[in-house]
């Protein structure tokens, strides 16, 4: 029936992940440098607004967006989940988790039902969120010549990032979902990729309507933000009052 919405509404039609990008875009204005990422069953969407640090942007190789998207259509948890299995090894995962693999991906249902379910949903959404960062940041790289050591930027800087922000169903229904995204910037060993900070502040889109207020966001640029604030459950008039920080 998609073919048939622009029959039904007289406004702006934005597919979901440009719908991600306008929120993003407004919280950008609002609050500060963000990440946020979206996992799905199918996909998993990563959205950045930020300039990076003046360090990285003077050995930076090709200017990058202020704001940027990346759909990685391999990792979802659901419709992908076999792609993920994959990529971490399906003995890995039974030895990690002590679990029937295969059982439970001729079982599994898009919802998790149960513990185990819980748990292995769980890893495949942090596998999601690792690659997929990786896919979107960038790297420094460390390069000789006859002079010595030179180092070079290339990619999107994620490292002035105050605010990752979890959207989609994996990161707003799961337990652990804040553990899962507190291990983007662990997983940066050698400090080489260009990851958010340990320091920089996880939010949850608890009402799961980043991609409903980014449309609305179009025309109620200020009831869209209150909407984010409520979800995001941070104090908007903090903010009004030119701060950079939740409440």
């Amino acid at each position: 029936g998609m073919e048939h919405v622009r029959d039904l509404v007289n406004g702006p039609i934005i597919p979901t992940p440009g719908a991600v990008m306008e929120s993003s875009k407004l919280l950008y204005e609002k609050i500060g440098d963000v990440m946020v990422i979206d996992v799905g069953g199918a996909t998993t969407d990563l959205h950045s607004v930020t300039r990076g640090s003046e360090e990285v942007e003077r050995i930076l190789v090709s200017p990058e967006p202020l704001a940027k998207r990346t759909v990685e259509g391999d990792l979802g948890v659901f419709v992908n989940m076999p792609n993920i299995v994959k990529q971490i090894g399906k003995e890995i995962l039974e030895k990690e988790l002590n679990l029937d693999i295969d059982n439970l991906m001729q079982t599994y249902k898009a919802v998790p039902k149960n513990a185990d379910e819980i748990k292995f949903v769980e890893r495949l959404t942090k596998e999601a969120v690792l690659r997929g960062v990786e896919r979107h940041a960038g790297k420094i790289r460390n390069v000789y010549g006859p002079s010595g050591r030179s180092s070079l930027a290339e990619g999107k800087d994620l490292s002035e990032v105050k605010y990752i922000i979890g959207t989609g169903g994996a990161l707003t229904r799961l337990p652990n979902r804040v553990s899962i995204i507190e291990t983007i910037a662990k997983h940066n060993h050698t400090g080489l990729l260009l990851f958010p900070t340990a320091q920089a502040k996880i939010l949850i889109d608890n009402h799961y309507n980043m991609a409903s207020l980014g449309v609305l966001s179009k025309v109620y640029k200020e009831a869209a933000f209150k909407l984010m604030c409520d979800s995001l459950e941070i104090d908007e008039n903090y903010f009004l009052k030119g701060e950079d920080d939740v409440s």
